[in-house]
């Protein structure tokens, strides 16, 4: 019993006292306005939000005589450029420091530019790994600029770049090791859907078109081009204003003051144009950019620098669902392609009027950008950044641990979003619930299985809403000889789906519901355990006709569950079923209940197991380890689940080659519940820890190395992918992360004390009946 509790308490970082490791980044950060410091506080935020215990960021603040600052929480070093000792003095600093193992710098040219002999003597001078992150690479540079990147590089154990082109810059003009380069694109944030019309109206834009651009504004931004644009745009559209987003750049403001926004007021002056244009002189934070981002038409990224290798800017109206019409920086074209967006000319007035009123005039073309761009940007969500950078941090040092995961907050917004007067909506287009869908019994029973779990740990009675509103949704789908129909459109109608299917694995999964809420009488409602009784009551005179190897699954843990001492005959039909099925595929090597390996797995072996509890029947004990064992050797591979991909089943005597992607959330909740279930009877660690594993799928350990749950969102994406996830967030993934999550809710002491091998209320009720 210590042994599972400690290694519970390890898994989840309970008893962790030794102090993690520390990854010291070197970057200007807030309150200095710069996109490198927002950069380097999202990345920061990303990680802190994504793993806990495995290494701790630590600040090395760039300043300069100029620009010193008071911060929120202070750096643990402050290296003042314009101070040729300071270099020095911090890289003994940092090189006497144990607690730091890794050393990350953000590098900008201009941070260094007039101390770049002393620079390179600090790189030198550190005697612990550094990787650089170039967030400016040159094209064809002369031998003096070749000669001091390549001194930088000769101290780098990694360099990060966001780009193809700018690693490509890298290997052929710089003539630096491709082994030493990784890719990890610009972060962005991850969005929640909005009401577009409500946050117009907050800004007071509501009937009106926008086109915007953001950021620090200097004259490198080409913002005059859209100005000189605005009269043949106004001509097509006169409701059209340009939102003209953020303060001066502040070196830009002290060398020359405003200069290029008086220039650029003077245009608006001049072309008559005042009512069309809006600008709003601040440095804006994360949620208000997103905002103006979200009720944009169209975003027009100008820059006039062609060697501009990267843009925070561009990268977040991408994210934000914007069609983007841009001028030919490299990162535009390595984004745009494939109809995800417009490119113009550098400072080309006529090419960016004619594509923002052909953008303006044509809705579905918009909206097929506007898709196209979440899609490609998908993978460059923060969370996705913060996995790919802790892991090139313990493969650069090995003195940072196993990555440990933290377990996101419960988030139940896009189950409300989902969730109408009729019940779960089936299907969601990115994460816009789609009405047209329509509901499914078997999306109902499954969010009633959650939600009983969340009441449970919060007990609020906007749950219990949520519950009534899928148990009513169950009874409405009984029909009056006892089963079940499944589908219903968006009007309460019952679909032809229902008389062209077999329909027993959502006859199935009710009863699974309906059991699992009657189990939980001791804190929700009695109304709702009657309703639910009075449904299993007609229901189940149904039940024993039912052959589906999976809907047998489902019903034994529903009259499991139920507990009631009159369905147990039922229940062993079923189990024996399955035990009968087992003993006729079962060989050597191949240990299942089918020919072969298909969806919901885990479901099986954990029904059986579930029916041991509840008959002591050690006969289903026994197949239900074996079997659950052998499902485990093949879906757990190098530390990380593999579910069976829906692309190819897995067959007996299976040689091929395993195909990658095709991995569904459904699957992988089935084998988190699976394995508490037999953590807790058979005590043992291994399925516990493999717990952990499994949940951490939805995180990002995946062959993607991306996030399957949304965490803005509450969300869960549909699949993973062999090169992509797919995005949309419907019902079916939703909820079974949901139920995952609830099960890794449960506290150390908890799980101990359950881990007993039966119920004896359950024994006596046995023992009576037989």
């Amino acid at each position: 019993m210590e042994t599972v509790i400690n290694i519970f308490k390890s898994n989840t970082n309970l008893n962790c006292k030794i102090k993690s490791p520390e990854v010291l980044m070197i970057t200007s950060c807030p309150p200095r306005e710069c996109g490198i410091a927002t950069y380097s506080q999202d990345l920061m935020n990303s990680i802190s939000n994504k793993f806990e215990g495995s290494f701790e960021i630590k600040i090395c603040a760039l300043e300069t005589n100029a620009e010193e600052h008071i911060y929120k929480k202070q750096p643990k070093y402050i290296l003042n450029v314009d101070l040729p000792d300071a270099f020095i003095k911090t890289a003994k600093a940092i090189n006497i420091d144990d607690s730091i193992s890794l050393v990350l710098i953000q590098h900008e040219f201009g941070f260094f530019a007039n101390r770049k002999d002393d620079f390179l003597l600090f790189l030198r001078e550190i005697n612990k790994p550094i990787i650089f992150v170039f967030h400016t690479v040159l094209p064809k540079p002369d031998n003096e600029l070749k000669f001091y990147v390549r001194q930088m590089v000769l101290m780098a154990s990694s360099i990060i770049v966001m780009t193809k082109n700018a690693g490509r810059i890298l290997i052929d003009d710089y003539y630096i090791p491709e082994l030493l380069i990784s890719i990890i694109p610009h972060g962005t944030h991850l969005i929640t859907p909005v009401n577009k019309f409500e946050l117009k109206k907050k800004y007071q834009l509501q009937d009106r078109k926008i086109i915007s651009t953001f950021g620090l504004l200097s004259a490198g931004k080409g913002i005059e081009v859209t100005l000189r644009a605005m009269p043949q745009i106004i001509a097509s559209h006169p409701d059209i204003i340009f939102l003209i987003l953020g303060k001066t750049h502040p070196t830009v403001k002290e060398r020359e003051g405003e200069k290029y926004r008086d220039s650029l007021k003077k245009i608006v002056s001049e072309l008559k144009i005042g009512v069309n244009v809006r600008f709003v002189n601040e440095y804006l934070p994360l949620d208000e950019i997103l905002s103006y981002l979200q009720i944009s038409d169209v975003y027009l990224f100008t820059s006039n620098d062609p060697n501009q290798a990267v843009s925070g800017t561009f990268s977040y109206a991408v994210s934000c669902g914007c069609p983007i019409i841009s001028t030919p920086i490299p990162h535009a074209l390595e984004v745009l392609h494939n109809d995800l967006g417009v490119i113009i000319d550098f400072g080309n007035s006529d090419q960016l009027a004619y594509a923002v009123n052909k953008l303006l005039c044509d809705e579905e073309l918009r909206k097929s950008k506007s898709l196209n761009g979440l899609h490609i940007m998908a993978p460059t969500a923060w969370e996705n950044s913060a996995i790919a950078h802790s892991q090139l941090f313990k493969k650069v040092n090995n003195a940072i641990p196993t990555l440990t995961y933290k377990l996101p907050p419960i988030n139940l917004d896009h189950i409300r979003r989902m969730t109408t007067k009729v019940g779960f909506i089936q299907f969601s287009k990115i994460a816009n619930p789609d009405l047209n869908s329509g509901y499914t019994l078997d999306d109902n029973a499954r969010a009633l299985i959650a939600l009983c779990d969340q009441y449970e740990l919060t007990r609020e009675n906007a749950d219990l809403l949520l519950i009534n509103t899928y148990l009513q949704f169950i009874k409405y789908c009984l029909q009056p000889n006892g089963s079940f129909v499944n589908y219903v459109d968006k009007h309460k109608q019952f679909t032809q789906q229902n008389f062209n299917e077999n329909l027993e694995d959502s006859n199935g999964r009710a009863i699974w519901a309906l059991g699992y809420l009657i189990s939980k009488e001791s804190i929700i409602p009695g109304y709702f355990i009657n309703e639910a009784d009075s449904i299993l009551e007609v229901a189940v005179l149904h039940l024993e006709k039912i052959h589906s190897t999976r809907a047998m699954a489902f019903i034994i843990k529903g009259l499991h569950y139920q507990n009631n001492v009159n369905n147990l005959l039922l229940l062993k039909t079923f189990a024996n079923r399955l035990l009968q099925m087992y003993r006729h595929e079962r060989t050597e090597n191949w240990h299942w209940f089918e020919k072969y390996l298909t969806y919901g797995n885990s479901l099986l072996p954990e029904a059986l197991l579930l029916a041991y509890t509840s008959t002591l029947d050690e006969a289903y004990r026994a197949v239900a380890k074996e079997s659950f064992d052998f499902l485990l050797s093949k879906i757990f591979i190098s530390n990380r689940i593999k579910v069976i991909s829906n692309k190819g089943w897995m067959q007996n005597n299976f040689s091929g080659v395993i195909k990658i992607g095709g991995e569904q959330p459904i699957d992988v909740a089935y084998t988190v519940i699976a394995l508490k279930t037999f953590a807790r009877v058979f005590k043992d660690p291994s399925y516990l820890k493999k717990t952990s594993i499994a949940f951490n799928w939805f995180l990002g350990e995946n062959h993607l190395n991306q996030i399957i749950y949304n965490p803005i969102t509450g969300g869960c994406y549909d699949g993973l992918e062999e090169l992509d996830v797919n995005l949309n967030q419907g019902a079916e993934s939703t909820v079974s992360y949901l139920i995952a999550r609830l099960a890794m809710e449960s506290k150390s002491e908890t799980l101990v004390k359950n881990m007993t091998p039966y119920n004896d209320s359950i024994i006596k009720k046995v023992a009576l009946a037989f």
